[in-house]
C-alpha cells in the first residue's frame, strides 16, 4: 500500500512538471532547467518501474497466500463436517468452491484494497491540484462522479444475481465432469459416449447462458460509465477551450488539465474493473462462507477419551432416519460381547449398513443409546471412538499413491516392518513384491491398476495395521468371485480373531460360524440366533439359506 501511494504521488507530480516546462523553461529558453527536470522525470519513471514490479509481484503473492490460507481452512473444515453434508453435496461442486471461488476471492483481496486506495488518492490528489489551476473547470470534470455512483448502484443487484447464477452453473459443470470421468469405464462399456457428451453439453450450455447474463450486466455497467466519462471529456474540452479563448487559463494550464484527464479517468476505470472483481469475489466469498458456516462434527465439552476398549457393544432402543424421512431403524436393541462375532443378514433396505455407520458416529442416532463398554458413545470423543474401530467395506477406496502409502494409512507412524507384516497377514505381501516397484508401486486413482481382490486385501492390511478392538465387515467379499472370496475369507478370519466383529453379508456361507445372527428387515430384528437354530426354526433365515446354497447346504 505504501508503494501504491508513492506510485499515485508520482502520477500526480508528472503533469505539474510538464506545466512548469511549458510555462517557464521552454518560453524562457532555460535549457539547464529543462534538462534537470527531464532528468527528474526520468528518475521518477525509474522509481515507478521498481514500485510497479514490487506491487505486481508481492501483491499477487499476497493474493496467493490468502488463497492458500482459505483453501487450507476450508479443507480442514471439510474434514470435520458430518457425513450428511457429503451425502447432499456433489464432489465437483465442492471442488469448484475450493478452487474457482477462492481464486476470485484472492483476486479481490489483493487488488480490491489497492485499487480503491489508488483511486481515492488519485481522485482527491487530482481534484486538489486541478482546483488550484482552475476550480470551475475542475467542478465540471468531477460533476459526473455522482451520476456514475447512481448508475453503478442501480446495476449492482443485477450483477450480483448474474454472477451467483454463473457460479452455480460452473460448479454443476465441474460436478458433471468429475462424475463422467470417474464413470468413464461404465460409459465405454455401455457405448454411451454420445450420451455423456450430450449430458455435458446441457450443463455447459447452462453455464454459457448464465455467463452471458453476467457479462450482459457487466457490459451495461462498462458502457454506461464509459459513456458518462466520454460526455465529461467533451464538456471539459468545450469548457476548457472557451476558458482559454476568454483568457481565464493559459495554454500550459489547459495542457496540464488534458494530462490530468488521464489521471482522472484511470481511477474511474479502476473503479469500474473493481466493481466486476467485487461481484465475482463476494459471490465466491458467500459460497465459501456457506461451507465454513456449516456446523462441523463437535464433541460435547465434557467428552472423554475412551482409551483402549474391550469391545462390548449394546444398542438400546435405537431409532434413526435420514433427514426426517421414514425411519430406517425403530427401537432397535441388541448386545454383543467382547471378542464375539455378530452377523447382520436380511433383504436390502433393512438398515444393516446404517447400524454399522452409527457405531463410529458417522451419523447420530435419532433416539436411544449406543454403548461401548457400557459408555454412551455420545459422551466419547469421536477420534478416540473411531481409533478403536476398523472397517472393511465392499467399496474399497485406495488413494492415488503407492501401495505402501495406502497400507500405512491405517497407522501413520507405523514402521516399514509393521506395514510389511500387515501385508503378510492379509496375504498380499508376495503379490506386492512381484510388482515392478514393490511397495512403492503406484496403484492409480481409486486403485484402478489393481484387481478387486488385490484392492480388498490392501484394505484388510490397512485394518491389520490399525489393530482395532472392534471390526466392522460390511459386505467385504460380496463383489468378489468365489475363488478370490475364499482367499479373502481366510485373511478376514485371521483379522477377526480376538476382536468384536460385526459382519454384514448377503452370502450366508460367510456368516454361518458367527456367534449370533440377526435377521434385520424394514420391520426391525425379526429373528436372532445361531446358524443351526435359525435353520431349525424354518423362518426367514432358513429361506434365505435355501435360496443361496440349496437344501443340501443344511
Amino acid at each position: 500500500m505504501a508503494a501504491a501511494f508513492i506510485l499515485a504521488a508520482c502520477d500526480l507530480v508528472y503533469p505539474m512538471i510538464t506545466r512548469k516546462m511549458i510555462n517557464e523553461f521552454i518560453p524562457g529558453r532555460l535549457i539547464n532547467q529543462l534538462v534537470l527536470w527531464a532528468g527528474i522525470l526520468l528518475a521518477i519513471y525509474i522509481l515507478k518501474a521498481g514500485l510497479n514490479y514490487f506491487v505486481e509481484y508481492f501483491g499477487h503473492m499476497v493474493g496467493v497466500g490468502i488463497q492458500a490460507d482459505m483453501r487450507r481452512d476450508v479443507f480442514a473444515h471439510l474434514q470435520e463436517l458430518p457425513m450428511k453434508y457429503f451425502d447432499d453435496s456433489k464432489t465437483g461442486v465442492i471442488m469448484s468452491r475450493i478452487v474457482n471461488d477462492l481464486m476470485d476471492i484472492s483476486e479481490l483481496a489483493h487488488h480490491g484494497p489497492e485499487d480503491l486506495f489508488l483511486s481515492l488518492i488519485m481522485l482527491i490528489g487530482s481534484f486538489i491540484v486541478m482546483s488550484r489551476i482552475c476550480l470551475p473547470l475542475t467542478l465540471i470534470l468531477f460533476a459526473g462522479i455522482p451520476f456514475m455512483v447512481i448508475f453503478s448502484s442501480s446495476l449492482r443487484s443485477k450483477m450480483h444475481n448474474a454472477f451467483t447464477e454463473s457460479r452455480k452453473r460452473i460448479a454443476e459443470v465441474n460436478a458433471n465432469l468429475e462424475n463422467s470421468i470417474s464413470g468413464i469405464r461404465v460409459s465405454k462399456a455401455y457405448t454411451n459416449e454420445e450420451y455423456e457428451k450430450c449430458r455435458f453439453e446441457v450443463g455447459n450450455g447452462n453455464f454459457v447462458r448464465a455467463r452471458a447474463g453476467a457479462y450482459r450486466a457487466m457490459a451495461k455497467f462498462h458502457v454506461g460509465n464509459t459513456f458518462i466519462t466520454d460526455l465529461l471529456m467533451v464538456a471539459m474540452y468545450v469548457a476548457g477551450g472557451l476558458f482559454y479563448m476568454f483568457g481565464k487559463i493559459t495554454i500550459a494550464d489547459f495542457t496540464a488539465f488534458i494530462l490530468y484527464i488521464t489521471i482522472f479517468t484511470t481511477p474511474i476505470k479502476r473503479l469500474i474493473s473493481f466493481m466486476e472483481m467485487f461481484q465475482e469475489g463476494m459471490t465466491g466469498f458467500k459460497r465459501f462462507c456457506e461451507i465454513m458456516d456449516t456446523n462441523a462434527e463437535e464433541d460435547s465439552p465434557d467428552a472423554e477419551d475412551i482409551g483402549e476398549v474391550r469391545g462390548d457393544i449394546e444398542f438400546s432402543n435405537v431409532s434413526f432416519s435420514y433427514g426426517g424421512e421414514k425411519p430406517v431403524l425403530s427401537n432397535l436393541s441388541f448386545k454383543l460381547q467382547s471378542g464375539k462375532t455378530l452377523a447382520l443378514v436380511g433383504p436390502s433396505g433393512g438398515g444393516k449398513t446404517t447400524i454399522c455407520n452409527l457405531i463410529p458416529r458417522f451419523y447420530e442416532a435419532s433416539s436411544g443409546k449406543i454403548l461401548i463398554d457400557g459408555k454412551d458413545i455420545t459422551t466419547l470423543t469421536r477420534g478416540s471412538l473411531r481409533r478403536n474401530i476398523g472397517i472393511v467395506s465392499q467399496e474399497v477406496f485406495l488413494f492415488d499413491a503407492s501401495v505402501y502409502d495406502n497400507i500405512s494409512y491405517g497407522s501413520a507412524d507405523a514402521s516399514r516392518e509393521e506395514v510389511e507384516k500387515a501385508a503378510r497377514l492379509a496375504n498380499i505381501h508376495d503379490y506386492i513384491m512381484s510388482l515392478p516397484d514393490g511397495y512403492d508401486t503406484l496403484v492409480g486413482e481409486r486403485g484402478v491398476k489393481l484387481s478387486g481382490g488385490q484392492k480388498q486385501r490392501i484394505s484388510i492390511a490397512r485394518v491389520f495395521l490399525k489393530n482395532p478392538s472392534i471390526l466392522i465387515l460390511d459386505e467385504a467379499t460380496s463383489a468378489l468371485d468365489n475363488a478370490t472370496e475364499v482367499m479373502i475369507q481366510k485373511s478376514l478370519e485371521m483379522l477377526c480373531e480376538g476382536r468384536t466383529t460385526i459382519v454384514v453379508a448377503h452370502r450366508l456361507t460367510t456368516v454361518k460360524n458367527a456367534d449370533e445372527i440377526l435377521v434385520v428387515t424394514d420391520k426391525g430384528i425379526e429373528e436372532r440366533g445361531t446358524h443351526e437354530s435359525l435353520l431349525e426354526s424354518g423362518g426367514i433365515y432358513s429361506e434365505l439359506w435355501n435360496v443361496s446354497v440349496g437344501t443340501r447346504g443344511k
